[in-house]
């Protein structure tokens, strides 16, 4: 395959720090994305990449979706920017009202942010605020989980549970840690485990060793995306909303993935049955084309700020970011509602995921395969690290191989850690998901 950049010069591709990337290898054999359009990338050599990771786990209802393209033109024409504080633009109240419709009873009030980290590090502020503002001012402490990811400022990184993304960068914020569901007993279930709920009662001995006075929230996905996708056993989430609500603990799902389609419904708090009292939200918000996100939270924690917050001309809440609610990111995320209701597009996802689901786990018996998990259109295969045997493990090496091979194939997907995963766009079709499936184990296949 030609190393095409489409004219860029290695000036300019050294220019640019790519983020979660090795720069050094990409730059030697750079993957240039030019277009994009339903399913599908083009890359600088004219090939379609079929995206099987919906961007990064954003475009589910496929790309350059022209209702919100001609939402987003007409708001640049009309209101470019708006500023974010001690004003407003009726936009941003249309789509706080219309994400409150699609959230579980009680979350009704919606405050908006750039990203899905900003979304994380909003919550954590706005739990210790709402404690401070009760009197309660000790309960300072998150409690994350193993393998959690939660974005990449220092609150999410000090509340998630992935070491590489927190041993550069030193002490973060005072946080423990639940551990992870991914047991052997569960290897190669398909949808949620039955094994595994005990593993919530480990909040409470936390609790036990560091008392509820001290605890401001627990902070979990419903299911773990970034880490490989980890669907929670079943009970989990119910016995976590059980132990917070008896001690007292604030209880935070991080929805930036699972949000809006991506299990089956609107929000896995939906799907699970579980409501927690803070929900982080951003990716499939606007089908990925702007960067948004949001926190909602319950009634009461925003009638408490209200209430205490002095004189109606003062603050409650000194927080926010110069693009909260942008006016055009408002206009794509309410096109990109739109959508997500018109289409019916969380129950084409719940359709569809029970034959992703049998493909997926169709792989199981193929070389280096360790773990097939899923729920919704989301997958996750963790595979044996290189050189294992030997003690001398690489478990990142085979994953960026497999990835690397799919790309020339025509297939998008993504690799961290030991797995790849798997997001595919809720406007799948079937053969397009045989053609993923059957090009992933054939590659597999081909890795030593």
């Amino acid at each position: 395959m030609k190393n095409n950049t489409h004219g860029l010069s290695q000036a300019q591709l050294d220019a640019h720090w790519m983020p979660f990337t090795s720069n050094r290898e990409f730059k030697k054999d750079p993957r240039i994305i030019i277009s994009a359009q339903g399913n599908y990338y083009t890359d600088a050599d004219g090939r379609k990449i079929f995206d099987g990771l919906s961007g990064l786990w954003t475009c589910g209802a496929g790309h350059a979706r022209p209702e919100i393209t001609e939402a987003i033109s007409k708001q640049s024409a009309t209101l470019d920017y708006s500023p974010a504080f001690q004003y407003g633009h009726t936009k941003s109240f249309e789509l706080a009202y219309r994400i409150t419709e699609l959230m579980p009873d009680s979350l009704n009030r919606v405050f908006f942010t750039g990203s899905g980290s900003e979304s994380v590090e909003t919550a954590l502020k706005i739990a210790r605020g709402y404690w401070r503002k009760q009197g309660l001012a000790s309960k300072t402490r998150f409690i994350g989980r193993a393998k959690g990811y939660h974005g990449v400022n220092y609150g999410g990184i000090s509340v998630g549970g992935l070491s590489p993304n927190r041993a550069l960068f030193g002490q973060g914020i005072e946080a423990c840690h639940l551990s992870h569901t991914m047991i052997n007993d569960n290897k190669f279930i398909k949808g949620l485990p039955n094994e595994g709920t005990y593993l919530a009662d480990e909040l409470e001995q936390l609790v036990a060793l560091h008392d509820a006075s001290t605890i401001a929230a627990v902070i979990v996905e419903p299911l773990a995306g970034s880490a490989g996708v980890i669907p929670p056993p079943v009970g989990y989430l119910k016995r976590l909303r059980e132990i917070c609500t008896k001690h007292n603990i604030l209880l935070i799902f991080d929805e930036v993935i699972t949000a809006f389609g991506r299990m089956g419904s609107n929000t896995g708090a939906e799907e699970f049955g579980v409501i927690p009292d803070l929900m982080t939200v951003a990716k499939q918000l606007t089908n990925g084309v702007i960067p948004m996100g949001a926190v909602i939270a319950k009634q009461e924690i925003y009638d408490t700020y209200m209430e205490t917050g002095g004189p109606e001309y003062m603050l409650e809440l000194p927080h926010g970011y110069t693009y909260s609610a942008h006016p055009i990111a408002c206009a794509a995320a309410l096109a990109s509602l739109d959508i997500l209701a018109k289409e019916n597009l969380p129950e084409r996802v719940k359709d569809i995921a029970p034959y992703f689901q049998n493909s997926l786990h169709g792989l199981k018996g193929c070389s280096h395969i360790t773990d097939i998990r899923n729920y919704g259109l989301a997958g996750g295969i963790t595979i044996e690290a290189l050189g294992a045997e030997q003690g001398k493990a690489e478990p990142a090496k085979r994953p960026y191989e497999i990835a690397m091979k799919m790309w020339k194939k025509g297939f998008y997907v993504r690799y961290g850690g030991d797995t790849i995963q798997l997001g595919m766009p809720f406007t799948s079709t079937l053969p397009e998901i045989d053609s993923l499936i059957n090009a992933l184990g054939e590659t597999i296949n081909e890795i030593r």
